[in-house]
């Protein structure tokens, strides 16, 4: 598949580098003469300096011929261009942008983006993807992640293993036995930076992040084995009031009605449009996340949460860890720059939500061929979860699970069969049109992709 990606930013950069290592042919725009070297010494992958929107620019990077164009600039009106010139100019099939400007998503402007006007083909906005991962987290504040998939049947949950978790040191095997109403399955564990797809002998310790797969009637039971107690908050502070911080405050006031919530915001103006957007209920403070004084106006040593969302990745760690010393029982930490979080977790940083891995993940879905309808990127890279249908001509339905040779790295986590959840065992057998839930790791997501799209005769 030849693509073009304009924007090399974290995520125009992290989209290249999981195309290219699936041998597709990418090229990478960029007004930055640096991120575009840097694209072409770091990666497998053809960098370029210009303007993505203009035409002959793209006609340089071969969208003559390109099946995807990606647009991820840091300007929403350049990526609408740029869909907009790949669509009349060269007639690209498959046009994403990231538009993150709220006012262009209001319902009543969906118009816009037809195929007579601004013809995009997918609209990623992931200030609104990323504020509703975090609700979802305050829903379940036990879990460091937390994806609804199959329409919401079943859920991807990340947890921490305490020491007062049952899971401890049992392969396994045995936790069906030992919890056999329990209907989840370990796909994913990371212990001490490294991660590896469990297989039925290996056991849980001490320290480990781990990612199951849940009917979602179970997530709360899964989450209590692995030693998390914490209950939903009721008193929430948010800092920052961009786009991230305002959408959660929304959705916040919409969603969870019980919760008392403080929203603190530097830039004057910005908190003065805020406050008149936002219900009454909710206090917004205009004032520095990091000043200790604003922070307890704000009661952060009563509250059970705080979600540091500025753009600054820095601000965002020092006023978690303000927080936490104040008496914060929990933080959620914004981070642009992937190389902190493995630094943010021994400060006692509860949750990192990375911008870029939700956008990149957003984006996969519609990358992936076959009949994928949902695709979340875990570990820095480690791997993919996907969700895809099983289809009549695929070997998927040719038998047990146990017997169709599936390589170590690829585990088939869930099936969703209309109404019914499976968590299958090696004996479970595949029909057509089912929804398979898979973990593979990167090296396997390709033939999973060509698996859900004709078989596994490659295996």
């Amino acid at each position: 598949m030849k693509v073009i990606i304009c924007g090399a930013g974290q995520v125009g950069a992290s989209i290249a580098r999981h195309l290219s290592q699936e041998n597709n042919d990418v090229t990478v725009i960029d007004t930055s003469t640096e991120l575009a070297q840097r694209m072409d010494e770091s990666h497998d992958v053809r960098g370029m300096v210009g303007h993505a929107s203009h035409p002959e620019v793209l006609s340089q990077a071969g969208a003559a011929d390109a099946d995807m164009l990606i647009a991820v600039t840091h300007s929403d009106e350049v990526n609408m261009v740029a869909c907009q010139v790949a669509h009349s100019v060269f007639g690209v099939p498959v046009r994403i942008a990231r538009i993150r400007q709220h006012a262009y998503l209001k319902p009543e402007w969906k118009a816009l983006f037809a195929e007579q006007h601004l013809p995009i083909s997918v609209i990623i906005s992931p200030e609104i993807e990323v504020a509703r991962g975090i609700a979802r987290r305050l829903r379940l504040p036990g879990a460091f992640d937390m994806v609804p998939l199959a329409g919401g049947k079943v859920h991807l949950v990340g947890v921490h293993l305490t020491s007062t978790s049952p899971l401890l040191d049992t392969p396994l095997r045995q936790l069906t036995e030992r919890f056999s109403d329990l209907r989840a399955l370990v796909v994913a564990v990371f212990r001490e930076g490294r991660g590896f797809v469990p297989g039925a002998g290996d056991a849980l310790r001490l320290g480990d992040d781990i990612h199951f797969v849940a009917r979602t009637s179970d997530i709360d039971k899964v989450v209590a084995i692995a030693g998390h107690t914490e209950t939903v908050g009721q008193r929430l502070v948010i800092v920052g009031g961009g786009n991230i911080g305002f959408n959660l405050a929304r959705i916040i006031e919409q969603e969870m009605p019980g919760v008392s919530l403080k929203l603190v915001e530097n830039n004057p103006a910005r908190a003065e449009l805020i406050s008149r957007s936002l219900g009454s209920g909710t206090v917004v403070l205009n004032g520095d996340g990091l000043d200790r004084e604003v922070l307890e106006e704000a009661h952060v040593h009563r509250a059970e949460t705080i979600v540091a969302v500025t753009n600054d990745d820095e601000t965002n760690v020092f006023a978690s860890l303000l927080a936490k010393q104040a008496g914060c029982q929990r933080v959620i930490t914004l981070l642009n720059k992937t190389s902190y979080e493995t630094i943010v977790a021994a400060l006692g940083i509860n949750v990192v939500v990375s911008p870029g891995a939700v956008t990149v993940s957003s984006i996969l879905r519609h990358v992936r061929r076959g009949r994928v309808a949902a695709v979340h990127t875990i570990g820095m890279g480690f791997g993919e979860v996907i969700e895809a249908e099983a289809l009549e001509t695929s070997r998927l339905v040719s038998g047990p699970i146990g017997t169709l040779g599936l390589p170590h790295g690829m585990m088939v986590g869930a099936l969703v069969r209309g109404d019914e959840v499976i968590i299958p065992t090696s004996q479970t057998t595949i029909r057509p049109h089912d929804r398979v839930i898979v973990m593979a790791t990167a090296n396997l997501v390709k033939k999973v992709e060509r698996m859900f799209a004709v078989g596994l005769e490659f295996f």
